[in-house]
């Protein structure tokens, strides 16, 4: 196995090899790292994949049948020295930021795979090219994107898998009780809306929230159950305000609730966030609203879903401002009626869960 070879670095492994994947933070990327995992775990289940990731993020990967290990990155030193014990054949960095790069040279690993364009390239041994180097002209999803380290380096080309986590016994509990206690017994189905987005140019208006819950309730009788999260207090004070039982808001949520909560819904509308990725992954209907960023690489991945959005020729941009117009037209334009025709299409589509 010779980094000057790059296609034969995967088939050459032993039997057994364990490889490190470091993918740190960002909800949403390491949920769209595991469709890279299981296509590695599907073509060669003998290899034993270790993950490293900062600790709040391991319930992505918690009861991943192609997880081996999850590694927790607590301190950067201890973590560094730990794996450099482990003397791994193979390092491939997912992540691409400082830290992730620092992490996987200091694992002295003999192949140290990275994508050019990652930050400090130099400290990797593999440098996988661009997309288009496997795809062409055409825009590549992110999931998509991710299997290219592994193309480059030996395992066959195939279908992307779809998305997956996992949700545990004890957090399906723990949501369905948390439920109760709102008047949402077990087995009564329920839509998850999630208002909240990084930026204003992701973020349709919590004032078109509320009457989408009053429908889903009314048209489709669905318990609107409204997911706010632990820094949003302003949104949560206007949600106060604008939603009506039996629209039930929930907030304090740990991440393996979370997925439990998810796991169970019999829908999910929502923005460009971490959620909705986990809400896809969790086999969770999805109906994505899009402002600023790109459809093409940040969609559901293949799972039962529909995109909202208007076109506009500035889309895709930064974000964290509007810098074609004074408003956010991509995420206002979209209308009420577009997001309720867009559930009612998917919900026709998608059998009601077993409770």
């Amino acid at each position: 196995m010779k980094a000057s070879n790059p296609a034969e670095i995967l088939p050459s492994l032993a039997e057994g090899a364990a490889v490190l994947v470091v993918r740190l933070r960002s909800l949403g990327d390491i949920v769209l790292t595991t469709p890279s995992l299981a296509a590695l775990h599907d073509w060669r289940p003998d290899l034993r994949l270790v993950v490293a990731v900062e600790p709040p993020f391991i319930p992505v990967l918690e009861g991943n049948p192609a997880v081996g290990e999850i590694f927790p990155v607590r301190h950067f030193v201890s973590a560094a020295t730990r794996l450099a014990a482990r003397r791994f054949p193979v390092v491939i960095n997912q992540h691409g930021g400082p830290t992730s790069a620092l992490l996987a040279a200091a694992t002295l690993a003999p192949v140290r795979v990275a994508w050019q364009k990652s930050q400090f390239p130099f400290l990797a041994n593999v440098r996988v090219p661009g997309p288009a180097s496997f795809f062409g002209d055409r825009g590549v999803h992110t999931a998509e994107h991710r299997l290219t380290q592994l193309w480059w380096i030996g395992m066959p080309r195939g279908p992307v898998p779809p998305a997956r986590v996992y949700a545990q016994p004890d957090s399906l509990a723990a949501v369905a009780a948390a439920l109760a206690r709102h008047g949402v017994e077990p087995g009564l189905p329920y839509a998850v809306i999630q208002p909240g987005a990084a930026f204003a140019t992701r973020r349709w208006p919590l004032a078109n929230f509320a009457p989408l819950a009053e429908w889903l309730a009314a048209e489709c009788n669905l318990v609107p159950v409204v997911l706010l999260g632990p820094g949003e207090k302003a949104l949560r004070e206007e949600a106060e305000r604008l939603f009506r039982p039996p629209a039930v808001m929930v907030t304090g949520l740990d991440l393996r609730q979370l997925i439990a909560l998810l796991s169970r819904a019999r829908l999910f509308v929502g923005h460009d966030t971490g959620p909705t990725h986990v809400a896809a992954a969790a086999g969770c209907p999805v109906v994505e609203i899009f402002g600023s960023s790109s459809p093409i690489y940040w969609r559901p991945w293949a799972t039962a879903s529909r995109i909202v959005l208007n076109e506009f020729p500035c889309r895709p941009c930064r974000g964290d401002r509007c810098y074609a117009f004074e408003q956010p037209r991509c995420i206002l334009s979209v209308t009420l009626d577009q997001v309720c025709q867009a559930c009612r299409e998917l919900l026709s589509e998608v059998a009601p869960k077993q409770s």
